[in-house]
């Protein structure tokens, strides 16, 4: 802990039981910041995307109560997963692992913002919205969590939905529908999921083991979590077309995402041929799946601002 952590400020703090050692940058650090810009960013989109946008000021409470939602839900895992994150190189940093933190506050914390967000996008905005974020923070913060995360292999494959909602829950604040579009958003954040993490397990694959988490390459071993990456980027390339195809997108959009498909069919590749010893251990301390886990992020957000540029600029 450090020695000249600044106090975190007084009133909701103090109701949730900090013992004032604490900083606002640890209750910020439980929002999970990074992975929250993404989701903010997808969910933005879904929105920008509809037939008709919502006025200004519920434009940014829909994004803000994404934000929240999607924070909570970072929040109570954060809770859950504190034994394992003190056992992870990766994650033994955080605030309640480190001692800078207590658990239950994190806990009262991510419930608190989880309802408020809830009630708040559903009053703002509709029933179906605040349905689909509430189901999001259910299904991140339990079913993937608390159940899937310590219990199969497919943990990401099953729980990559939790962060493929924000489209939908964008699109819905400002049409009260659903529609293909929205759809479609969903299921390529959703088959993006296991490829972008699963490049990620593979050179923190001994950080998983250590903690006890069934990452595909701890219980399936690197060669098949290799292969496995080549088949979903697959996948992932026909379903990212499927805008096209459902006459939803214009040249614009088909061109950018096939690019941006040959990039990642490209790292796919790459980290099948990496260089391997017999047990399928990279001798190359996986080069080309840390590369394939920063292009996944650099695929996902252009893909959305071609989806953007098609749908709002030259639509």
């Amino acid at each position: 802990m450090s020695e000249a952590t600044p106090l975190a400020p007084s009133g909701l703090f103090s109701v949730l039981g900090d013992k004032g050692d604490s900083s606002l940058k640890d209750w910020l650090a439980l929002l999970k910041p990074r992975v929250i810009s993404l989701v903010v960013f997808t969910g933005a989109a879904g929105m920008a995307v509809a037939p008709q946008w919502p006025s200004i000021p519920i434009g940014l409470i829909t994004i803000l109560c994404i934000c929240i939602g999607a924070g909570a839900a970072g929040a109570i895992n954060m809770w859950y997963d504190r034994d394992i994150d003190a056992v992870m190189r990766r994650t033994n940093v955080r605030p309640i692992p480190d001692g800078r933190m207590p658990a239950d506050s994190a806990l009262v914390y991510g419930i608190a913002l989880s309802v408020l967000s809830v009630v708040v996008l559903w009053l703002a905005t509709n029933a179906l919205a605040a349905g689909i974020l509430a189901f999001s923070i259910f299904f991140y913060s339990v079913v993937y969590t608390m159940w899937l995360k310590r219990s199969t292999p497919q943990n990401i494959v099953i729980g990559g939905a939790a962060g493929a909602f924000p489209p939908m829950i964008g699109w819905a604040a400002t049409m009260n529908s659903m529609a293909v579009l929205p759809v479609a958003m969903f299921a390529i954040v959703f088959l993006w999921t296991p490829p972008h993490f699963w490049s990620l397990s593979l050179y923190a694959c001994k950080d998983y083991d250590k903690a006890g988490i069934p990452m595909l390459p701890v219980v399936k071993g690197a060669r098949h979590t290799r292969w496995q990456i080549l088949l979903y980027t697959f996948i992932l390339t026909a379903v990212s077309l499927w805008p096209s195809f459902a006459h939803e997108c214009g040249m614009f959009y088909t061109v950018t995402t096939s690019l941006l498909d040959l990039g990642f069919i490209l790292c796919a590749l790459r980290v099948l041929m990496d260089q391997q010893d017999a047990t399928g251990v990279s001798l190359t301390k996986d080069k080309p799946a840390r590369f394939a886990f920063r292009y996944s992020l650099a695929y996902l957000f252009f893909l959305f601002c071609g989806l953007l540029v098609d749908r709002v600029l030259l639509s």
